[in-house]
């Protein structure tokens, strides 16, 4: 009689199977449909609160104003976006290039983590709004004054994962490594650097928008001066004018922009680690 029992159990597989897939399904649609609902609800509220209270557009602009101004002044707006994007890109750049080298040096060298980490950790928490001042004074290109303050903001997090990554390698591994005689590059090319991937994908992660956010504040430190840098600085002018519908529009574009590059990143973090890193990996139920 218990022989029958497996092929019973087949159809209840079955049904399990089909209603996991349903339930993946119903997830890649919430996913996307459930944020999307959100904001179509907030849009709304926001556009029947200024429209029945009779909110003046220079207190609260109706998004039916801010998209007007969108359109309209997107011959200033874009090339104002464009010197925001340039000046987050390569600041994070430069600190993906400055982080890896510092904490590679770090794990190689112990005097020289024990002579520079402190210091890293002093530009990490110096505001950078108490800097840019500074570097407007020393440095006469105002887009390299900007560029040093992004750059100062998402330098610590891909150097402090980076540096954590590169220590957390298997003991039992470098045991093995020890073994068959491997030297420092191949130790840091076999073992360290892939057990570090994950750590700097996070810290490129953390960097990418912050390198938003000391651009945006550099903009508004330095733009003070007349300097027109970027968004944040066309958001400082609408401010002083009342432009209220410019004002919304730049602070929408910088919002995008910041949702763009956390996008940007999560899609290298899951092409880097999906085929084989646990926190990627795909599991069944």
């Amino acid at each position: 009689m218990s022989i029958a029992e497996p092929a019973t159990s087949a159809p209840l597989i079955d049904a399990e199977e089909e209603a996991r897939a349903r339930n993946e399904r119903l997830m890649k649609i919430a996913r996307w449909m459930l944020p999307s609902l959100v904001l179509v609800v907030a849009i709304l509220a926001w556009h029947f609160y200024v429209t029945i209270w009779e909110v003046p557009h220079y207190i609260l602009p109706g998004p039916t104003v801010v998209a007007q101004k969108m359109v309209e002044d997107w011959p200033i707006l874009w090339p104002a976006m464009l010197i925001t994007g340039r000046l987050t890109l390569l600041a994070l750049i430069m600190a993906v290039c400055g982080g890896v080298f510092l904490a590679v040096l770090f794990t190689q060298s112990k005097w020289a983590e024990l002579s520079f980490f402190p210091y890293a950790v002093i530009l990490q928490v110096t505001p950078v709004v108490a800097i840019a001042p500074l570097l407007q004074i020393y440095v006469e290109n105002a887009f390299v004054a900007a560029l040093l303050c992004a750059w100062i903001v998402a330098f610590f997090p891909i150097l402090s994962n980076t540096t954590i990554g590169l220590k957390s390698s298997d003991h039992n591994l470098e045991d093995l490594f020890t073994i068959y005689g491997a030297n420092r590059w191949q130790r840091l090319r076999y073992l360290a650097a892939p057990s570090a991937l994950p750590f700097f994908l996070g810290g490129l992660k953390i960097a990418g928008g912050l390198a938003l956010i000391g651009a945006v504040v550099a903009e508004f430190v330095i733009g003070r001066a007349g300097t027109g840098l970027g968004l944040a600085s066309t958001l400082l002018e609408a401010s002083y004018r009342f432009n209220f519908g410019r004002l919304y529009a730049a602070l929408i574009l910088i919002s995008l922009m910041g949702v763009v590059i956390f996008a940007a990143m999560s899609l290298i973090s899951y092409l880097a680690l999906h085929k084989w890193h646990e926190s990627a990996l795909k599991r069944e139920g």
